[in-house]
Parts: structure tokens; sequence; C-alpha cells
């Protein structure tokens, strides 16, 4: 066997716990296996080499969070619909637009999620933005 000599900073010698669940023990071993590396190895790659999803805007969060509201409130809108026709009643709005609106809303959801974690262009004052949202979590 050849002894090779490591850098001191190369030389792996801390360890880092992590609870994992039995399914995701199990997918990580399989996983790892079908990589042909250790999981460790395997962890590391994934945790350390592949670039990290954006975050969202202080803007596109808050956008997020309040179409989310408008959302609940139109699922009860549309419950109170359906119930009333159920009972023979007059609906209070008209189901198909609103199971139209609600979709619409949902796809708004999903395009700014998508926008701002995809985009690679960030002008300096989306910097600053998300200087100040990282700033207000702590």
């Amino acid at each position: 066997m050849v002894n090779r000599k490591q850098s001191k900073r190369l030389v792996r010698k801390h360890l880092f716990s992590l609870r994992l669940s039995d399914i995701e023990l199990d997918l990580l071993r399989l996983k790892s296996a079908d990589a042909g590396m250790s999981a460790s190895e395997l962890m590391r790659r994934n945790g350390l080499l592949r670039p990290l999803p954006k975050r969202l805007s202080k803007i596109s969060l808050k956008a997020y969070w309040e179409l989310g509201q408008i959302g609940n409130n139109l699922n009860q809108l549309v419950k109170a619909t359906n119930t009333a026709i159920k009972m023979g009643r007059t609906p209070p709005a008209n189901p198909e637009l609103l199971e139209e609106l609600l979709e619409l809303l949902h796809q708004c959801r999903r395009d700014i999620a998508q926008v701002d974690t995809e985009s690679d262009d960030w002008s300096e004052d989306e910097e600053e933005d998300e200087d100040d949202w990282q700033a207000d979590e702590g």
C-alpha cells in the first residue's frame, strides 16, 4: 500500500452528525451504492460541490405569502359556494370562476418561486434587498 502524505488541511478529522429516518438512511445507502461511492463521499459532494438555490427576495417572499392567504380565502369561498349548491341555495359566487381564479393564483405562486430561484441575473438593488432580508432573520 502506498503511503501518501496529505496536506494537514485536507485530512478529514471532523465529524458531523446528521439525523435520518429509516427510509432516508435506506435511500442514502442505495444512492451511494448506485454511485459507487461511500455515503460520506456522496454527502460531501452533494452538500459542498453543488450550488445552492437562490433564496427568495423579501418582495417575492411577501408576495408568495400574501397569495397564499388569498388562496385560503378563495378556498373558503369555493367551499361555501359548493355547500350552497348542494343545499339548493343561491351560491355566493360562480363556482367555475372561483376555480379558475384559484388556479391562476396557484400559478402565480409557482411562477414567483421559479423565477426567483432560477434567475442568475441579480442587479445591485436585488443584492442589497437580499442582504437586508438576511439581516432581518437573525
